[in-house]
């Protein structure tokens, strides 16, 4: 997408000739689909040859709600979802609500009937921008197993990413600490020079980048993830001089030119753990939304 191409809001209004408002309304009601999928952000940019129609008779969205095909499996011990951007994984302060926990529930009690009980334990989180797989437990013998899991690192966790400049293959370890020295996250010793061993606070991180795609101005990358920790790949990449297109944090060291976007450009696409009760291995996979995948076929055209 470039800074030049139509908001999803302004499609709408040439379509329909409808105000501001109501076309912005329409987007967030889900009556708008852009290449065949339900947009809700007026804001995203249209390509061009997307798609976009307005269906004013569509059902309207309710608040929070997700589309059926989000559930990636469920069982009585566990659901895999595919969170859109923008909805919060947990409450993290009183008054959160339309969380992807609370809307998995909704789904869940819409599935089930009535009688149904919508369990839904956390496990793990996604930052509110990032889309793709999450886990949670739908049962405490669960919930305590995958726990485990999380803490001896052996869930599968691969994320795509696009990133400034040009990326190579690399394993990146440091140890992360909340106060790099400016107030935010950050490796310990890359942003001031140490004066001391590791603090025991650090936490050891590990991530393996390998290059995908190069993109005009950026880099379609894998990110693999041994550890994973808050903010991770962000600040990784950051360090590596790549930063996330669409970064708001980890950007303020990087002096290359940048790529705009409405949310950092991270997607978790692969998720695989053992399940809490059969002990069978799992893999998932959910492909990149449409804003992302839009985001590179625009990094592409500008390439050609």
């Amino acid at each position: 997408m470039r800074p030049t191409d139509p908001t999803v809001a302004a499609v709408v209004r040439e379509q329909t000739g409808l105000a501001w408002s109501r076309a912005r309304d329409l987007c967030t009601e889900g009556r708008v689909t852009v290449n065949g999928e339900r947009c809700l952000d007026s804001a995203l940019r249209v390509p061009p040859g997307a798609v976009v129609i307005v269906d004013e008779r569509a059902p309207k969205l309710r608040s929070g709600a997700l589309p059926e095909s989000a559930i990636a499996f469920f069982d009585r011990d566990v659901v895999v979802v595919d969170k859109p951007a923008g909805l919060l994984s947990v409450a993290y302060e009183p008054g959160d609500k339309d969380t992807l926990a609370d809307c998995t529930r909704a789904l869940l009690r819409r599935m089930g009937g009535r009688r149904f009980e919508p369990r839904v334990g956390v496990v793990h989180r996604l930052d509110k921008d990032t889309s793709g797989l999450m886990v949670f437990a739908r049962t405490l013998d669960a919930k305590r197993i995958l726990e485990i899991q999380f803490r001896a690192h052996d869930i599968e966790r691969v994320y795509h990413a696009i990133a400034h400049g040009a990326v190579a293959a690399e394993r990146v370890e440091t140890h992360l600490i909340t106060d790099r020295g400016d107030g935010i996250r950050g490796s310990y010793g890359h942003f001031r020079r140490p004066r001391a061993g590791i603090p025991p606070e650090a936490k050891r991180s590990v991530t393996h980048v390998r290059p995908i795609a190069a993109l005009a101005g950026a880099t379609l990358v894998e990110c693999r993830l041994e550890t994973g920790r808050q903010h991770q790949i962000r600040i990784h990449l950051s360090e590596l001089g790549h930063p996330l297109v669409g970064e708001r944090v980890y950007i303020r060291d990087y002096a290359g030119p940048k790529i705009e976007s409405p949310r950092p450009m991270l997607h978790a696409r692969v998720l695989g753990f053992v399940h809490p009760r059969t002990g069978q291995r799992m893999s998932f996979e959910r492909e990149a939304p449409e804003d992302f995948r839009a985001m590179i076929e625009s990094l592409r055209l500008a390439d050609g």
